[in-house]
């Protein structure tokens, strides 16, 4: 079970009231209809050769796939779904290669790529549980950082009112831009209860009416949009098909290799969100969101919609509003499925005003980044890691920041250079695998009783614990108990010779094994009393003994011709 952390108001399992998961819920949906950016830009790529009905009927399923992704992202029973209040939006890893496929080959195309890539991820989360080693918190701790950093550009544009098209910021755009923010933080800091978990909703009302009231939504937009004739439609596009191209395998599994790296990213920020004792990624968890994932491309590709994937701006808000129960998932996953067949009622969100959308972007994921870089700084950093962490960040953000240095890259792998985030993550994880190279699990220490074994001790933990990536804790719990075997050893004079340490870690454990000739060492299970201290000269031993067996959660001793062995376990 985990251990929920005091500050969230609604946790993993806890069970909101109805009406507040529905508007907790209904924040996140407005969340949601940022990302609808993707398949737009499909649509307008395509032209006049997609009809109106087809280009809504497109941008429909994709709601409706998202939908379902997210309620699947959500379960926690059998082999799908992260568990976690997980959303998923259209994934921006897909959209250069679903770019590529229009062009080429028209939505049929699109389609039958994304479904295969779809099944391609499916099958890959099957064998995820075996590749933690590729994902610790350093790479980890990149991922998540950069999925935050990567929305700045759209966000601070978005809040000044600037777009694709749109290079004048007027002071308007500005006002509600900063209005919305406003209130969003004062009611999430200043307020409690209610205002504070529906502190992104009513932002965004009031942002929408301020919006409305100084002309930023003019009511040509409102009646174009809005005042549609169809209330209810059906979604469905007409002649569905799909097809295939074996050139475009390589850019589609890059695709998903980059939205994969995201959701693992993304898995790992809710779990440490939900559990204050959080000190891993559970390859389990993130095995059964991935495989969400790939199914999130396999629905959208049979229905015909765009490629989903997780989405990082719903985990910063579901930290920000301290509601993280896996029920405002399925509140929100139905109230998207929901709108896909009221074309009014989902017009009202994509008219959404830039500077509500900026406000409400840097909002979501001011968290983001700061839970990245505590990731990374979770355990112990050696040059290696300082490098993987560095180095990801800077060719990271090159992507974004000098777009031009990867302009001729074969259109293969353009994915990967499409934005900081693929390319951040990637060069993470591949520096990881090198730098791996000569790391040695097992070590082996020798102390003499007659040394200052003291710092030689604590200087060789610290060395080692930067390059195994450790817990410090864990770290300066193991020293500090084999400094005090040592302690007990040279004043008990148990030992008449030198004392040798092996240690052995993974992810999971740190064994330390002490052995040494002379007599054994006794463990103490009690801590003596004042008084024992004062009549038993044996007391301070049993006193080192005690403290030994509180630094370490698992200790075992032997004794046989003289030969002493101490095993000391500490889990990590």
């Amino acid at each position: 079970m985990k251990n929920k952390p005091s500050n969230l108001i609604y946790g993993l399992n806890d069970k909101p009231p109805i009406g507040t998961t529905i508007l907790l819920g209904l924040q996140h949906v407005m969340i949601f209809f940022i990302g609808l950016i993707m398949p737009v830009i499909i649509v307008n790529e395509l032209g006049d050769a997609i009809s109106h009905q087809t280009a809504r009927s497109f941008i429909s399923l994709t709601m409706i796939a998202g939908g379902i992704t997210t309620i699947l992202q959500a379960s926690k029973k059998g082999p799908i779904g992260s568990g976690y209040l997980c959303p998923s939006v259209s994934g921006p890893s897909y959209l250069s290669a679903s770019l590529m496929a229009v062009h080429t080959g028209g939505l049929s195309l699109l389609f039958g790529m994304t479904g295969f890539v779809g099944l391609v991820e499916s099958l890959f989360s099957r064998v995820m549980h075996k590749l933690r080693f590729m994902f610790p918190p350093e790479v980890t701790g990149v991922v998540v950082a950069l999925v935050g950093i990567v929305v700045v550009p759209l966000s601070v544009r978005s809040l000044v009112g600037l777009g694709h098209n749109d290079t004048i910021s007027s002071p308007h755009e500005i006002i509600v831009g900063i209005v919305t923010f406003s209130i969003m933080v004062g009611l999430n800091i200043y307020s409690k209860g209610k205002l504070k978990l529906y502190c992104t909703l009513i932002g965004m009302i009031s942002g929408y009416l301020l919006a409305y009231i100084l002309g930023i939504i003019p009511q040509s937009v409102l009646h174009h949009h809005v005042g549609e004739p169809d209330f209810f439609a059906i979604p469905y596009i007409r002649n569905m098909s799909w097809s295939f191209d074996f050139a475009f395998v390589i850019p589609f599994v890059i695709a998903a290799l980059c939205s994969t790296l995201k959701t693992v990213g993304d898995i790992a920020t809710c779990q440490k969100i939900n559990d204050k004792n959080w000190h891993r990624i559970d390859m389990k968890s993130a095995s059964g969101g991935i495989l969400a994932d790939g199914i999130g491309g396999i629905i959208p590709g049979l229905i015909g919609g765009f490629g989903q994937s997780t989405s990082s701006s719903n985990v910063g808000l579901s930290v920000a509003t301290a509601s993280t129960s896996r029920r405002i998932a399925y509140s929100a996953g139905i109230l998207f499925i929901l709108l896909a067949f009221f074309p009014q009622l989902a017009n009202i969100f994509i008219i959404m005003p830039k500077p509500v959308m900026g406000a409400t972007l840097i909002f979501a994921v001011s968290f983001m980044i700061i839970q990245g870089f505590q990731i990374m700084m979770s355990r112990m950093l050696d040059a290696r890691k300082i490098f993987v962490i560095g180095a990801s960040l800077i060719f990271g953000l090159s992507a974004d920041m000098v777009p031009e240095v990867y302009q001729n890259v074969h259109h293969w792998i353009k994915p990967v250079f499409s934005s900081s985030l693929s390319l951040g993550a990637i060069t993470a994880v591949v520096l990881n695998l090198i730098l791996r190279i000569g790391i040695s699990k097992h070590q082996t220490l020798e102390l003499k009783i007659t040394e200052d074994y003291t710092s030689k001790i604590f200087d060789f933990m610290d060395k080692q614990g930067s390059l195994w990536g450790a817990r410090k804790e864990v770290i300066y719990s193991a020293a500090s108990a084999m400094n005090e075997v040592m302690e007990s050893v040279v004043e008990m004079k148990l030992a008449t010779d030198k004392i040798s340490v092996k240690l052995s870690f993974d992810e999971l454990n740190l064994n330390v094994d002490i052995n040494y000739l002379g007599k054994p060492l006794e463990i103490s299970q009690e801590k003596p009393s004042k008084e024992d201290l004062e009549i038993d000269k044996n007391a301070i031993s049993k006193l080192s003994g005690y403290m030994i067996k509180q630094y370490s959660d698992k200790i075992t001793t032997s004794f046989k011709d003289k030969h002493c062995n101490i095993k000391l376990h500490f889990e990590h």
